[in-house]
């Protein structure tokens, strides 16, 4: 399966180097055009790939990007509104709050093989006395932050302040573009201490008190930002 990843340049780089060891994978650069201008009849010629990853920041270039029918990720998306346009003449076109919310099971066969390596990040963990010992990210996000996170916490205690420590690192090496109205590092963060967490649930030192209203304030912010997400 052959992945294009689709910018003006300005993201996407990192996302390319880390699907390019899994998976062929194409660099297609076009025109940066601002935002203010309006596109008319847009057009792209494009090297044919079997899933498209945009990282376009012009709504009418994504929207032609769509327009070739072929899957279609927005790494930049425009809001639902856009979304729903964009679904009416390429349905499998999808949009996520973050590119580490994807999951296989959109029954878009190109998608789901991607997302079997790419996407929400899913860790196994060796935990042994209250440390983990040995992690290793199954599946990571795009941009490798999951990697990153996993460097971190490796050989660390489980703690309030390691878990919130491992959260920063994860969003200091987040891509999720700054542009764009449904991007969102401080999700990222979440969903990768909820991916942590999911490993370590059942151990004793989760089970302390602190630790416990912990996990609930991060169950409470997940649901909140993505309802924030959902609006905007």
């Amino acid at each position: 399966m052959k992945v294009g990843i689709v910018t003006d340049g300005k993201y996407g780089e990192r996302a390319f180097e880390n699907i390019n060891k899994i998976f062929p994978c194409e660099w297609i650069q076009v025109e940066e055009v601002p935002t203010n201008v309006i596109l008319d009849d847009y057009e792209l010629n494009i090297v044919d790939c079997d899933l498209y990853i945009s990282y376009l920041r012009h709504p009418d270039q994504a929207f032609a990007l769509a327009e070739l029918e072929k899957p279609t990720l927005l790494g930049i998306s425009f809001g639902p509104g856009f979304l729903r346009q964009v679904q009416e003449i390429n349905p499998r076109t999808l949009a996520f709050p973050t590119m580490c919310s994807l999951e296989p099971n959109t029954n878009i066969p190109e998608i789901d093989e991607f997302a079997r390596y790419f996407g929400r990040p899913l860790y196994k963990i060796d935990f042994e006395d209250g440390r983990i010992q040995q992690i290793k990210a199954i599946r990571s996000s795009p941009c490798g932050s999951s990697l990153v996170g996993a460097n971190f916490i490796k050989d660390q205690l489980i703690s309030i302040p390691n878990l919130q420590e491992f959260a920063i690192q994860v969003c200091h090496e987040c891509r999720a573009p700054k542009f764009g109205r449904t991007c969102d590092k401080e999700l990222s963060g979440i969903i990768h201490i909820r991916a942590l967490l999911a490993n370590l649930t059942e151990e004793e030192n989760l089970k302390e008190e602190s630790i416990l209203e912990f996990i609930n304030k991060i169950e409470e912010e997940y649901e909140i930002r993505l309802k924030a997400r959902s609006v905007v």
